[in-house]
């Protein structure tokens, strides 16, 4: 699980209340119920009426992953299937059927069993790269669905804090009155920022960026068991894969054994 989202999101509300808190004002003037129904439920709505109903729900199953969202090292990738194409040198691309019995992941799964079904090579290219798509495609509707609730809020909050100052206007002879009202008039404005740029913005950020993750890593699989399928020496394909992720460091080999010098070489 990686904590970015949850913690930004807690920094970010937690600095709201430490700037409340400081000046010495109240955090009950903020939390009002009546602007903040209008600003969170109208944005939701106008979300689902600027897509479809299978967008919605498509948005909300994605969710969670957006905080519990898991960032795998392309490294464990890569020493996967490193150690796949090792026992297909040994035992042969049958073997793979058996290894697929125990792999949890349905991608690299259904790649192990066209393998070992003996699918042509171009064939399961074919087949990855357009399941690879589709799940880019689903995980991109959820991305967007959250992303456009965080155009929508800041006007919605506007559109709540005009009717709340026509509601001002209508008691300008409670002067005593006015200043809570107008204060409370801005909040609506105030939840449409804080929930676009707090919640809604970074939560569409954060699933397009699983996504493209999700992708990278598919992508890397799908070379390597195609690769496995050719009959690639192991050592190499570890580095074509570990050359295919961004920023060297990221992906390194596991270091082996200290070589021991040789006599001859002590002499030299």
């Amino acid at each position: 699980m990686d904590p970015a989202t949850i913690i930004g999101i807690v920094i970010a509300f937690a600095s709201v209340v430490a700037m409340v808190t400081i000046e010495g004002a109240h955090l009950t003037s903020l939390v009002l119920p009546a602007p903040m129904i209008l600003v969170f439920g109208a944005t939701i709505s106008v979300g689902i009426a600027s897509g479809t109903l299978k967008d919605f729900f498509t948005a909300m199953k994605a969710l969670p992953r957006a905080f519990r969202g898991k960032v795998e090292p392309p490294q464990k990738v890569i020493d996967q299937v490193v150690g796949l194409a090792e026992k297909a040198r040994a035992n042969g691309l049958l073997a793979m059927e058996q290894e697929a019995d125990s792999i949890d992941d349905p991608f690299l799964k259904r790649a192990l069993q066209n393998i070992a079904d003996g699918t042509d090579g171009d064939e399961l290219r074919i087949l990855l790269e357009d399941e690879i798509a589709t799940r880019s495609k689903s995980d991109r509707v959820a991305a967007k669905f959250f992303s456009t609730l965080g155009g929508y809020a800041p006007t919605i909050g506007i559109i709540g804090t005009v009717v709340s100052l026509t509601h001002v206007l209508e008691n300008l002879s409670k002067p005593a009155e006015l200043g809570p009202m107008i204060a409370s008039a801005f909040v609506a404005t105030l939840w449409g920022l804080l929930s676009a740029n707090f919640l809604w913005l970074p939560l569409g950020n954060r699933l397009r960026r699983l996504s493209d993750l999700d992708v990278d890593r598919m992508t890397l699989l799908m070379e390597g068991v195609l690769a496995v399928q050719a009959g690639s020496q192991p050592r190499l394909l570890g580095e074509r894969l570990r050359a295919m992720v961004p920023g060297g460091d990221s992906a390194k080999p596991a270091k082996g054994p200290k070589a021991v010098p040789t006599p001859e070489k002590e002499a030299a």
